[in-house]
């Protein structure tokens, strides 16, 4: 195995991922043939294995873009196969995430309540890859890769200029639930201190001592966009439901503006948050 070569590459895509897949493995084949190169010998330039370049050409394996841009300049391709980088980094990601992911990047606000896990735009690497290890029926390592990278790529966000305006709250469950283990969650907690110091987000705790409490109904999502739009979102067990309906959506923003005043200020947040970690 070539020192490239690796577990995270990707496999068992889905949607309209394989036409993407199948179009990039049938460019990289037609290149090495019209250059005269066996796959072994492709594989020797660009610092892969004969087993992977095998694989990309039939399809099992997304390529990396260093594997494509060196494979376009050893082929002479001109950039042909290097400009297909961003589909391939598109397709890399489940459907779901990649509809997600369009959809946040028309975000001028965005609000959540979160009550057995933290946001996934909140989660650090390590909490992410616990979560998805949990799952049933289990996800391979391949999958779990492919999840954990879809979610951290999402956190760009955060990057964005203009920035939206992003605002969290979270259960206290949830931030004392040692997902992954003692250590990842204490990474977990600091992570939210410094998120929680960005002068677009304001990220709030709700006590379990909270007496009123208007989230009862579970998770929920709202999110307004650059048109004037709004939308919502709501997870329960295997089923994602996204809510355009207007007057379901108000019905969302109501709830998520009580859980926001039934819960801590965001200065009382971060001290308590504070508080857990210096208990964990």
């Amino acid at each position: 195995m070539a020192e490239n070569d690796g577990d995270e590459w990707d496999s068992g895509l889905e949607d309209d991922s394989d036409a993407v897949l199948q179009a990039v493995s049938r460019q990289i084949k037609l290149w090495r043939l019209a250059a005269g190169l066996k796959q072994a010998e492709l594989g020797a330039a660009i610092g892969y294995g004969e087993e992977m370049v095998s694989a990309v050409e039939r399809g099992r394996r997304l390529p990396k873009p260093e594997f494509l841009d060196n494979a376009d300049g050893v082929l002479g391709a001109g950039g042909k196969l290097s400009a297909m980088k961003e589909d391939v980094k598109q397709a890399r990601y489940p459907k779901k995430v990649r509809d997600l992911a369009k959809l946040e990047a028309k975000l001028v606000e965005r609000g959540a309540y979160g009550d057995h896990n933290l946001d996934g735009l909140l989660q650090t690497e390590d909490y992410a890859r616990a979560l998805f290890a949990m799952r049933r029926p289990a996800f391979s390592e391949d999958e779990i890769d492919r999840h954990v990278a879809a979610r951290m790529a999402r956190q760009e966000i955060f990057e964005r200029c203009p920035a939206p305006t992003l605002t969290f709250v979270q259960e206290e469950a949830t931030l004392r639930r040692p997902l992954g283990g003692r250590m990842v969650l204490r990474r977990q907690l600091e992570r939210l201190l410094e998120i929680g110091q960005l002068r677009h987000v304001t990220l709030q705790v709700m006590p379990l001592e909270c007496e009123e409490h208007a989230g009862m109904g579970g998770e929920l999502r709202v999110l307004k966009l650059k048109d004037g739009k709004a939308v919502g979102a709501t997870n329960a067990q295997l089923t994602s439901r996204l809510i355009a309906d207007p007057k379901e959506v108000q019905t969302l923003e109501l709830r998520y503006g009580m859980i926001r005043s039934q819960a801590l200020t965001p200065r009382e947040s971060l001290a308590f948050i504070e508080k857990v970690l210096g208990e964990t």
